[in-house]
């Protein structure tokens, strides 16, 4: 939770970084005008002067593109920027609250599913000094100094160390792979952050080459990529909702089986929890592909590719780094000398 709160700021950062940029539109918009001037002047010359020398009457409807491409200069930060921040925010705020109430569930249920866990181990005699310091002191208060007692009692004392030590590698494991997951999430929000206050600042750049003859796909293109990587935190946060409904689903499953099978393994859902932060990792590496599908931008295939190709890499360096890890930790409490499964002290003792 405190992890997710830090990494939250963070984004809380990225979106002020992003108001803070905007003035500097208005340091653009000098050169822009210059621009769309001399393109405005060479456009409206051009066609005069081709209806005059066809003796035909000009028109005038296309002369008046370059002056409202000037008016969208002049006042680029509330005519364009806020047009279309305007229209994307509800999508944005829609996405980020059924992330939120999702998370909220999943935290929920993750509460329910540990205190079961608990539950369902102090029930057992065999496993409840494994959770509670109280019911192991009491155990070993009622075994004596006998052999077979000290031999159990050192079975005890080495279950409680494997267990505490099993417990220590599933934590570490689930909290690096929420790390990195947290992290591919910020990468995500940070390339995302520049691409558009690059795009915002030179943005009357494009329009006013846009005014130019030849360039006018420039104004089509500039507002589809603009789009396209805006829509980047909606994707990222439908993907992170999906994730966090398949968590809900799995933990609502692992509740049900702990309150109806009493052989229900733990490890088993931990290690399928492990499987979907992996995916969720790889996963989000391709929001700006689905994105690109939403509105199609040209020019940015290629940094998609490459972002996957990122992301699979480190997908699988994370795979292999837990496997090897938890093969190596495995190796060792195997070749360690075990010692006599605990019994429960019986009424005699």
């Amino acid at each position: 939770m405190l992890l997710a709160v830090e990494f939250d700021n963070l984004h809380q950062i990225l979106r002020n970084l992003y108001g803070e940029m905007m003035p500097l539109c208005s340091s653009m918009a000098g050169v822009a005008r210059g621009i769309a001037g001399l393109g405005a002047l060479f456009h409206v010359s051009y066609r005069i002067w081709q209806s005059l020398a066809r003796a035909e009457p000009v028109d005038v409807y296309p002369l008046l593109r370059p002056f409202a491409l000037g008016l969208c200069i002049m006042f680029f930060p509330t005519i364009v920027l806020g047009s279309i921040n305007g229209i994307m925010s509800p999508v944005v705020k829609g996405t980020n609250g059924l992330l939120a109430d999702q998370t909220m569930d999943m935290h929920t249920y993750q509460q329910q599913k540990d205190k079961l866990e608990y539950e369902a181990m102090m029930r057992d005699p065999t496993t409840a000094f494994l959770v509670s310091d109280g019911e192991f002191d009491r155990q070993i208060d009622e075994l004596g100094w006998s052999p077979g007692d000290m031999m159990t009692i050192a079975g005890m004392y080495v279950e409680r160390g494997m267990y505490n030590l099993r417990k220590w590698i599933r934590n570490m494991f689930r909290e690096l792979l929420e790390l990195i997951f947290q992290a591919a999430s910020l990468l995500i929000d940070t390339v995302r952050t520049f691409f558009l206050t690059v795009l915002a600042i030179l943005g009357p750049i494009a329009f006013a080459i846009s005014v130019w003859d030849g360039f006018q796909a420039t104004l089509t293109q500039w507002i589809c990529r603009y789009i396209s990587v805006y829509l980047w935190l909606p994707v990222a946060d439908l993907f992170s909702a999906v994730l966090a409904k398949i968590q809900v689903l799995i933990l609502q499953n692992d509740i049900e089986r702990l309150q109806t099978d009493p052989s229900f393994s733990i490890d088993a859902s931990n290690g399928t929890f492990i499987v979907f932060m992996i995916i969720g990792i790889i996963g989000y590496f391709t929001v700006p592909t689905v994105a690109n599908w939403i509105i199609q931008a040209g020019g940015m295939g290629n940094y998609g590719r490459n972002i996957n190709n990122a992301a699979i890499r480190g997908g699988s360096v994370a795979a292999g780094a837990a496997g090897a890890t938890s093969g190596n930790v495995a190796g060792r409490l195997i070749r360690t000398v075990k010692a006599p499964k605990y019994q429960p002290p019986g009424p005699g003792h």
